[in-house]
Order: C-alpha cells, then sequence, then structure tokens
C-alpha cells in the first residue's frame, strides 16, 4: 500500500517483551498501558516511565475502553507525555489541552466513536453519555475533531468484518474533514485485520493503527510474540 503507514497497537507482559516486540516490528508500534491494571495512577505513571526509559512508544490506554477511566487516563497522559493516548470523544478535547499545556505537543490524542449504522455514528463514548443511543453523521462527528485539534479517530467497536461498510464511511469522513489516522478496535484477529486495513487505506486513510492485543499473546507465557508481530506488520505493508 503505497502512501500509507501502518503501526501496530499492543500489549506487552513485561519490560523485556515490550523491547522485543519494539525491535521485531522496527518502531512501528505502540505499546499498550492501561490505567485500568493499576491501583493507582502513581503506579500507572511508575511503569510508563519505566517504558520511556528503555525507548519504548507507550500508549495510554482506558483499559477494555471504559469511559469510567478517562480521567485517570489524561493525568497519567499529563504526567507521562506518551507518544500516543486513547481517550472518550467528550474528553479527548481537555486530554490534548492538558497536554499541550505542559509542552507535549508530541503526544498523538485519539477520540473514540462508536458505530450506530451506516452513515452514522455515536460519540457518546463518555461515563455518562454512553446512556444515550444518540447518534449524529460520521462527516459531524469528525468535523467536531478536527475543530478541537485531535489528531485520530478511533473506532470501536468494529467486531471484526462485521462493520466493514461503517469503516469505510467513518474514514471517508474523516478524511473529508482533514483527519488522516484512522484507529480500528474491537474484535479484531491476525485473520481479520488484513481485510480492515485494506478498506481504511482505499478509503484515504494515512496512517492506520489497528489495536490487536490478545490475538497475538501467547496463552502459554502471556507474551506477546514478536516474531508473530513482524510477520504480520510486513504482510499488513504489502512488503
Amino acid at each position: 500500500m503505497k502512501n500509507v503507514t501502518v503501526r501496530l497497537n499492543l500489549l506487552a507482559k513485561d519490560r523485556q517483551n515490550a523491547l522485543d516486540i519494539v525491535e521485531a516490528a522496527e518502531g512501528q508500534v505502540y505499546i499498550g498501558i492501561m490505567v485500568k491494571s493499576f491501583n493507582s495512577n502513581d503506579e500507572a505513571i511508575e511503569k510508563i516511565l519505566e517504558f520511556q526509559q528503555a525507548n519504548i512508544p507507550v500508549s495510554v490506554g482506558l483499559g477494555a475502553g471504559d469511559p469510567a477511566q478517562w480521567s485517570r487516563v489524561a493525568e497519567v497522559a499529563i504526567k507521562t507525555k506518551p507518544v500516543h493516548v486513547n481517550q472518550v470523544f467528550p474528553a479527548a478535547g481537555y486530554t490534548l489541552a492538558g497536554l499541550k499545556g505542559v509542552g507535549s505537543d508530541h503526544t498523538m490524542v485519539n477520540a473514540l466513536i462508536s458505530p450506530v449504522s451506516l452513515g452514522k455514528v455515536s460519540v457518546c463514548t463518555g461515563p455518562q453519555s454512553q446512556n444515550f443511543q444518540d447518534s449524529i453523521s460520521c462527516d459531524g462527528a469528525a468535523a467536531i475533531l478536527h475543530e478541537i485539534g485531535i489528531h485520530s479517530v478511533k473506532f470501536y467497536p468494529i467486531e471484526g468484518q462485521s462493520r466493514l461498510d461503517e469503516v469505510a464511511e467513518m474514514v471517508r469522513a474523516a478524511v473529508r474533514q482533514g483527519i488522516r489516522i484512522f484507529e480500528p478496535t474491537g474484535g479484531i484477529d491476525i485473520h481479520s485485520v488484513h481485510k480492515v486495513v485494506e478498506v481504511c487505506a482505499e478509503n484515504g486513510a494515512e496512517i492506520i493503527i489497528p489495536h490487536i492485543y490478545t490475538a497475538l499473546v501467547d496463552k502459554a507465557t502471556g507474551l506477546t510474540d514478536p516474531k508473530k508481530v513482524a510477520k504480520l506488520l510486513t504482510s499488513l505493508s504489502g512488503n
């Protein structure tokens, strides 16, 4: 795929596993650290700083898309200035402003949008707003994000390949509104990811960041397999 960059968002069991993944992926990866997995923000911050000191590109995440974690994500991100942050739609602007306030202009912040029907999405992805089923157009959602400077659309859940038409519609809308980074997630495995990435690329996304977690984890060891990571990235990049 010409003029398209694919990066994987993955989990790592520990620091060494993360280092092995980054090396195998030649840097085309983010290592997710989920705040929900820690008893306190201080514990999450300590782990992130440990990874960063080893030049591991960290993606701060909620944990299973849990909207109740949004404020923890914002606080942890502001204190660690990671390369990538996952956030719910209502809190994305708040998080971006907080990062800019501490001089972290390099951090990519996404916003979680959920598919509803073809051409319609929900931006009600916060802890309270998730109780409502209101929907708006894909273009409307993307325009709001572009207005406040958000870099990327996180589209969740896409349920493998069952919502590819909706993925395509959201990608096209995002591109029309000036957002060319797209992060499909939710039900993607090593088989379905190829078609998902292809659809994103065909519809104008320039940077595609599929989130693939357990599909690359060895169940016996709990480690994400670096060899599988390298093989998958090579196949996704069309090399």
